[in-house]
């Protein structure tokens, strides 16, 4: 049986944990007495169960990114800002 990442662990409600870990454990059960045709039909559907978590993680991914974004923007604009008003500060002198 393959196992989904932590991260995506992290992001299944305790209702989606639960019901992996009782797949996964059926899962071995069933390799160790290599049932592997059966094993495969856990294996998909714990693929199926572990989707809603991969979306969840790709959405922080997705806000992680627009908030880098936003942060470099306000760095540049900032430095704008900063150079305006060197310049400003040189014509006047």
């Amino acid at each position: 049986m393959r196992h989904c990442s932590v991260q995506v662990r992290g992001l299944l409600t305790r209702a989606e944990l639960d019901r992996y870990n009782a797949l996964m454990e059926v899962g071995s059960y069933l390799e160790s007495q290599s049932r592997y045709d059966l094993s495969a039909i856990v294996q998909a559907e714990v693929d199926l169960l572990i989707q809603p978590g991969i979306e969840r993680l790709k959405e922080k991914g997705r806000e992680r990114d627009r908030m880098s974004q936003e942060f470099m923007e306000e760095l540049r604009r900032a430095e704008w800002e900063a150079q305006m008003k060197k310049l400003q500060e040189e014509d006047d002198e």
